[in-house]
């Protein structure tokens, strides 16, 4: 971990002005303009649920020095922290966060050669999309993906093949504990399946810029590993087809599960999925695989991947729907997406114990059917499922 340079203590607390970039992307607009805070602010529009009560507090932080100095305002004061992207893994409860909440709408795209660098606050879709049409590989398949750049190495995302932590060489973060910017390498984040160092520590670090190696493969992409891409594209696995092809596939087949923001489709009104998939040991898998017997009969074969060291993961969304709750299941406002059994949705008129509710019956009746129990991929915030 290499400590970089940080703001000092006799630093001001909060800037008051700064420019601010078009959120366009375009030409910087260098009109100086007030930081945004706002009091008994509503947080549900900054969720992809569109769930959640009130902040106490809510900043907009445009460049990375107003984010140091709102986390150390923040921390100095003893005062609750909630760090906000771009919202898209968040379940937050209906009374909201007695605290200051923090949304990162740093921009930032830096691309040389086939080294990337971006903001935590850059919109992570529109990145990968100018990745590929700088001709690069290696994050085409994460298209369409909902946030911001700087959760990616949080949750180590990941899909149709791909996990960001094939790609990132180093995370700059505010380290809350040390009181200073570090760069972590990409081997010190500690990257597993949907997990990393900075999700292990939530209270620790805020990532603030997110450094990435591409691969120039003259236009193809990466190799494809996920078998539904491959087979959407009709190559093989392990084939590269050209990425903008790659991408655009992605994108389709995400519609097609509710898995791309459109505001007028609520099964899109959701954090993705919803579960993690399960990743069992040797013995768990043996208990799954007798109880799939028992209940669906012997020639039942439930998906099963090798995870290392003797463990096995499984599907989260084979299990929900063989449990019963299939696709649209549920009679009230929050139901299972009509397009796909691992999104939980908002239909309208949701609270978030609407939707906590829905997400216990589904854990409870693939815990009582397999003998698994689920666990959920959006961070809970005032609220446990």
């Amino acid at each position: 971990m290499r400590r970089t340079a940080s703001l000092s203590r006799s630093d001001p607390v909060r800037r008051t002005y700064g420019p601010r970039p078009r959120p366009s992307g375009g030409a910087a607009d260098r009109t100086l303009v007030p930081v945004q805070e706002l009091h008994d602010a509503p947080l549900a529009p900054l969720t992809t649920f569109r769930l959640g009560g009130p902040a106490t507090r809510l900043i907009t932080a445009t460049t990375d020095a107003e984010v140091i100095a709102a986390v150390r305002e923040a921390d100095a004061s003893g005062t609750p922290l909630l760090i906000i992207g771009g919202g898209s893994n968040l379940v937050i409860g209906d009374k909201g966060f007695d605290g200051t909440a923090l949304r990162i709408a740093t921009q930032g795209f830096h691309l040389d050669g086939t080294k990337l660098e971006l903001a935590a606050g850059e919109v992570w879709a529109d990145a990968v999309a100018r990745t590929v049409e700088a001709g690069l590989a290696g994050i085409e398949c994460l298209a369409g993906i909902p946030g911001s750049a700087g959760a990616t190495p949080i949750q180590n995302v990941g899909a149709y093949g791909q996990e960001v932590s094939s790609t990132i060489t180093e995370v700059v973060a505010y380290d809350r504990r040390a009181d200073e910017t570090v760069t972590l390498a990409g081997a010190e984040c500690d990257f597993s399946y949907r997990h990393s160092r900075f999700k292990q520590d939530p209270e620790r670090f805020v990532v603030l810029r997110v450094r990435f190696l591409l691969e120039d493969a003259g236009g193809l992409s990466a190799p494809l590993k996920y078998p539904e891409t491959a087979r959407a594209l009709g190559v093989e696995a392990g084939e590269r087809v050209a990425a903008a092809t790659a991408r655009e596939t992605v994108l389709r087949l995400r519609a097609g599960k509710g898995m791309v923001l459109d505001p007028e489709d609520h099964d899109t009104w959701s954090a993705g999925s919803f579960f993690t998939n399960p990743i069992l040991t040797a013995e768990e898998y043996a208990s799954f695989l007798a109880r799939t017997h028992e209940r669906l009969g012997p020639d039942i074969a439930p998906p099963a991947f090798p995870a290392g060291d003797g463990r096995t993961k499984t599907s989260a969304a084979w299990l929900i729907d063989k449990a019963g709750f299939s696709k649209g299941y549920g009679t009230g406002p929050a139901r299972i997406s009509t397009k796909h059994t691992l999104a939980l949705t908002n239909r309208g008129e949701a609270t978030t114990e609407d939707l906590l509710a829905l997400a216990r019956e589904v854990v409870a009746g693939v815990r009582e059917a397999f003998g698994v129990t689920l666990v959920n991929e959006p961070v809970t915030v005032g609220v446990q499922l």
